[in-house]
């Protein structure tokens, strides 16, 4: 089922007891897809990362910045369809709907649980990741312990516009004439292809609209790769999967507007945003947030952070996971969760 990934080991150097460290392919929606587990106690609860693009594994950053949130959870990496690893020419490009990833997910968990014999996951979606996990934490409130929507997908139509207005305001600001010019060419979204979207995209970044203050995405590159489970090799079907992931999934993606379609839950949800996020824009994540109807809501902001803020802020990212969300992941109840002075 798995291949290797280094094991977890004690102060001897021996390999850990009761530990996980495994990965490889399993067959999921009959497509093999890659899955890594990592977790110091297979006594822990279990946490899905989805994460975000579509098409773009985050196995690797996570490994680099919150490897810590695997002496806490046992960790599950997926490597979604037609993404990274579990990315090759077969896949019917007709799979590569919203839909069908749900049901992936639910064949995954299913799986998790009955590895593990636990009752209930924790999810954590990031981006597009956050689609996957708010439509399944709402449909399957029974395997779910405790939702967590990281730069959290709302209203995607109003999302791309602010955003779109927020690059075009600092290209003016700056006087900045070939971002003026760029911008104006392609105009205010919805786009018919991707490559205007990469023009928005790629001025954004530019003028610090993805990402908070003095944060190197390239720096974050060179660390995921020094990971063992990033070999450069790997970077070839990285890209395919990418461009594949987006040309299929899209329009699907800049239709959705999780804020009208999933507002009830049967589950705590926790929001984590970061305050200088402006690809998918933290202000509509946070007015989602208060149309939600939840057992237990809380909605945290880390206020150097843009979209990427478990790899901006990794410490305080790591202790929201382990401080608020872990009980609800063990089963404690709201009032028993402890809480350590992280801003809300």
């Amino acid at each position: 089922m798995f291949g290797r990934t280094p094991a977890f080991r004690d102060a001897e150097g021996a390999a850990l007891s009761g530990s996980v460290a495994e990965q490889g392919f399993i067959r999921i929606g009959g497509v093999d897809q890659w899955v890594m587990v990592r977790g110091r106690s297979i006594d822990n609860p279990l946490l899905v990362i989805l994460h975000g693009g579509p098409g773009s594994p985050e196995t690797a950053l996570f490994r680099a910045t919150n490897s810590d949130l695997e002496d806490a959870y046992i960790v599950v990496y997926w490597e979604q369809r037609g993404a990274g690893k579990s990315y090759h020419k077969s896949i019917d490009p007709a799979s590569m709907t919203t839909e069908r990833f749900v049901s992936d997910l639910d064949e995954l968990v299913d799986a998790m649980l009955t590895k593990f014999d636990k009752h209930k996951v924790a999810l954590l979606g990031h981006s597009w990741g956050s689609v996957l996990g708010t439509i399944y934490a709402s449909r399957h409130a029974e395997q779910v312990s405790v939702y967590v929507g990281v730069g959290q997908i709302a209203d995607m139509a109003r999302s791309e516009l602010e955003s779109y207005a927020f690059a075009l305001a600092e290209a003016k600001k700056r006087a900045h004439r070939t971002a003026l010019k760029a911008l104006r060419a392609i105009g205010p979204p919805p786009y018919e292809d991707l490559r205007a979207a990469g023009v928005q995209r790629r001025w954004l970044m530019a003028f610090g609209g993805a990402t908070g203050p003095n944060f190197s995405i390239t720096r974050l590159i060179f660390r995921a790769l020094a990971t063992p489970e990033a070999p450069l090799f790997h970077l070839v079907g990285f890209v395919r999967g990418s461009v594949f992931s987006l040309r299929h999934l899209e329009a699907e993606l800049m239709d959705a507007n999780l804020s009208r379609d999933f507002r009830r839950f049967d589950v705590p949800v926790i929001f984590i945003l970061g305050r200088h996020d402006n690809q998918v824009v933290s202000k509509v994540s946070a007015e989602y947030f208060q149309a939600v109807e939840a057992p237990h809501k809380a909605l945290f902001w880390l206020e150097h952070s843009g979209h990427f803020l478990p790899f901006e802020e990794p410490t305080a990212f790591n202790r929201i996971m382990v401080d608020v969300v872990r009980p609800f992941a063990s089963g404690c109840r709201a009032d028993e969760r402890p809480v350590s002075g992280v801003s809300g």
